[in-house]
């Protein structure tokens, strides 16, 4: 069976693929846009988190015995830990300088976090196996799909979900917006500002460390993975709109797709395609999709 040319198996295939990679990006590029829509920082160590997930997962298996049910409840924990612990000691004193402060803050803690894993782990990778529930896959006429990365698309979408309606529809997303906003008459209100500043970053990079675990069974946990990916992300998050939670969710999944889609069509195309899609959209609309224009 052929569709436009092109097999069956292998267009939905490659869309499979595409949509895998969208919910990572969806994912890492709904964290940024918690912190930068809500902290105004630019998080370049976002990638870096990403691996980290990913590495804590392989160290808990190989050295704890944590399996991966485990690992997907306490490494965005633990990778959240870390994030308080670098806005409370070093994010903290850039809130009133340039957004440019915090991107090479961030910059320079990615650079040495991606040299540490590079030091005592190489660059070659390590494999991480899948949960053996989730091993196999199911036959589904037009193609073959693996049952974990349909559970990878789950989960991501469920999380994506559940932040939007968390940070849009929940008492607790509006006090945040109002902590953005006015963080003096939050705090004559009773609320520690600071305190939820700091846990909403921690919460932001925890999605990073969600995203780390998730790939692992995929991809191969080697230290530049997240920079691997970090560019496409926040090239995500440009087109959805810099701060934009909804923009993020949707641009990161329809962009997967849409790489997904070139690599069938024009494959030589499929490394480029999303930062053309970058080019056009700031030429039309700088704000972004979903982002509110000057």
């Amino acid at each position: 069976m052929e569709l436009f040319g092109i097999p069956s198996q292998a267009l939905f295939g490659q869309l499979l693929l595409g949509l895998i990679n969208g919910s990572f990006y969806a994912v890492l590029s709904l964290g940024l846009a918690v912190i930068f829509g809500l902290l105004n920082i630019i998080n370049f160590a976002h990638g870096a988190l990403y691996m980290v997930g990913a590495f804590f997962a392989l160290i808990g298996l190989n050295h704890f015995g944590l399996n991966y049910w485990a690992a997907l409840l306490l490494v965005p924990l633990l990778v959240g830990a870390l994030g308080v612990l670098v806005e409370r000691l070093l994010l903290r004193h850039l809130y009133r300088l340039d957004h440019l402060y915090g991107l090479l803050l961030t910059f320079g803690l990615a650079l040495i976090a991606e040299g540490v894993f590079r030091h005592y782990f190489g660059v070659s990778g390590e494999s991480y196996p899948a949960p053996e529930a989730l091993q196999g896959g199911v036959d589904l006429g037009f193609m073959f799909m693996p049952l974990y990365r349909g559970w990878v698309v789950l989960v991501s979408l469920i999380v994506c979900a559940a932040t939007w309606f968390l940070i849009e529809r929940t008492r607790l997303g509006a006090t945040l917006r109002a902590a953005t906003e006015r963080p003096d008459l939050v705090q004559a209100l009773g609320i520690n500002v600071p305190v939820m500043v700091t846990l909403t970053y921690g919460a932001g990079v925890a999605l990073a460390g969600l995203a780390g675990v998730l790939a692992a069974p995929i991809l191969q946990v080697n230290p530049v993975m997240g920079s691997n990916l970090i560019i496409v992300v926040f090239a995500v998050v440009v087109i959805g709109g810099m701060g934009s939670i909804a923009g993020s969710i949707v641009t990161g999944l329809g962009l997967g797709l849409v790489e997904g889609l070139t690599k069938v069509i024009y494959p030589e195309a499929s490394a480029v395609v999303i930062f053309v899609i970058m080019i056009i959209v700031l030429l039309l609309r700088p704000a972004g999709l979903f982002g509110k224009q000057a």
